[in-house]
């Protein structure tokens, strides 16, 4: 057998605890090349969100991965951030100091035009937040899209988080979900409906806490405060890890199923506006756009998150 591939992947986020653990995740397996990180407003304000993934890299070690400070606002509609559900900060829960690590001399838009651009078309975007930056990416130079091996996006669903009808980050900027979806570019989508299934529980909690180095203990203390706001905003019983579904889509598909569907997304609806209308019976006649995932391998799946935080250890 061959080496395995390493898939190089672009994170571009809005840390969110959920975000941290995706990057934690990308930054120890040795079959994802990480490297950049741009951020973007929405779980809290792009300065905030910022500083947040500049504490994951200090934590993890990634001090030689860039990070690069994108979009503050969405195409159109006014900003909306998610305190309810991350805190104030973006990260509540775990008390880290401020970091060292300085943001790169960059706008995360440029960032990821420039490395696209100069690569020979094998960079995985993967976007967890709002689709700002890649919009914005695909429209100052369209010359990008065809280099883009693949998006791996956390968002939408035939469910809504935020209103009945649209999760978080589809619903905080449309226009630019829209762009993306319809850019022609291989995308696989993590909605709701998988990422739901993706909680950690307190026992896997626990077993987390039993790695027993500062990265473990600093995951431990972001589901402690992501499954607490969401037991209480939806009565969950555990914290579901939307974003890092995606990262280990990246490290092994295998762990998840899908369809490959059509998906549009609503931008003028009165109760709908950020949905992802998701064409699950193909009455519309188009042609699918996306690979939908849509159930996941519990015991792959946390398998490789304890396995890959079990890394930090020689390292932290």
């Amino acid at each position: 057998m061959g080496k395995a591939e390493v898939k190089k992947i672009i994170i571009d986020c809005d840390p969110g605890h959920d975000d941290a653990i995706a990057i934690l995740l990308a930054g120890a397996d040795p079959r994802v090349d990480l490297i950049g990180i741009t951020t973007v407003a929405g779980n809290a304000e792009v300065d905030k969100t910022t500083v947040n993934a500049l504490k994951v890299c200090e934590i993890a070690g990634l001090m030689d991965t860039p990070v690069a400070k994108g979009a503050s606002l969405p195409l159109v509609r006014k900003r909306e951030t998610a305190a309810d559900i991350h805190g104030d900060s973006g990260m509540d829960g775990p008390l880290l100091p401020m970091p060292t690590k300085a943001i790169a001399d960059e706008h995360a838009v440029d960032f990821i035009i420039r490395e696209l651009l100069a690569s020979d078309g094998d960079i995985t975007l993967v976007p967890t937040g709002p689709l700002t930056n890649i919009a914005m990416a695909m429209r100052k130079e369209p010359a990008i899209i065809p280099k883009i091996r693949e998006i791996v996006l956390m968002g939408g669903g035939t469910l809504g988080n935020w209103t009945p009808a649209a999760e978080f980050n589809i619903f905080v900027d449309a226009e630019a979900a829209k762009v993306v979806f319809e850019s022609g570019v291989p995308l696989t989508m993590f909605g709701l409906d998988l990422t739901h299934k993706a909680q950690a529980t307190p026992e896997i909690q626990e077993r987390i806490k039993r790695i027993n180095h500062s990265v473990s203990d600093f995951v431990v203390e972001l589901l402690q405060f992501f499954m607490q706001t969401y037991k209480e905003v939806f009565g969950f019983e555990g914290a579901p890890i939307h974003d890092a579904c995606c990262v280990a889509y990246c490290i092994d598909p295998s762990i998840f199923t899908y369809r490959k569907l059509h998906v549009d997304i609503e931008t003028k609806g009165e109760y709908s506006y950020g949905m992802t209308v998701i064409d699950m019976l193909g009455v519309t006649g188009k042609e699918p756009n996306v690979n939908v995932a849509l159930d996941l391998d519990q015991d792959k799946f946390w398998e490789l998150m304890i396995e890959t935080l079990t890394k930090y250890s020689k390292a932290t």
